[in-house]
């Protein structure tokens, strides 16, 4: 089997790191410092997309593969981002609840010689109608805090969705399929 060079995950996201270790890959952390709100003005889709090429800029070093991700939960026009506290929280929850949104994840891939290539992927996600005392059981686990739209699908969020359409991962933080397909195509994975 190859060996494979280490990317740099341009992302402090413990999910995105999982899913690198589920796929074997070596990967080093290195998050970026970017100013994520001065994109504030962009439609949701445009601020994932141009964050995650950001990032990837950012931390992007010649010789060097870089993988970056960004998701944004939109609520029709409007990005809902990391609650600022509990309270925040249960206020975005009660807005999805028995309503569709999206999520946005922009990922990008930079090679050693410096060729971006960014992508976006879409997904809908369907919350059930929440009763009071569930919004207030979650936001006490604190789950949400760290989240775009304040929960995690793969946690105990898993409970308040109904329904996903499009790809789960999406909404995870990272399209693993899609970003294996371009991982392959730019020709870091050549012929494992």
């Amino acid at each position: 089997m190859k060996l494979l060079p280490p990317l740099i995950l341009a992302s402090q996201s413990p999910r995105r790191a999982e899913l690198l270790k589920r796929l074997s890959l070596p990967f080093e952390v290195r998050p970026a410092d970017i100013d994520e709100a001065a994109l504030g003005h962009l439609e949701p889709a445009q601020i994932a997309q141009a964050l995650a090429a950001q990032k990837a800029q950012t931390v992007w070093q010649p010789g060097q593969w870089v993988l970056a991700a960004d998701t944004v939960v939109a609520l029709g026009a409007e990005a809902l981002g990391k609650p600022r506290d509990r309270q925040e929280n249960k206020d975005f929850l009660r807005r999805l609840s028995g309503r569709s949104h999206t999520v946005y994840t922009g990922f990008a891939i930079q090679n050693p010689q410096g060729y971006l290539h960014s992508e976006l992927v879409e997904a809908t996600v369907s919350f059930r109608i929440l009763r009071e005392w569930e919004l207030e059981w979650y936001t006490q686990s604190g789950e949400g805090l760290d989240k775009a739209g304040g929960y995690g699908a793969q946690g105990l969020g898993m409970v308040l969705i109904e329904r996903i359409e499009g790809d789960f991962y999406t909404v995870m933080g990272l399209p693993v399929s899609r970003v294996w397909q371009r991982l392959q195509e730019l020709g870091y994975l050549g012929q494992l």
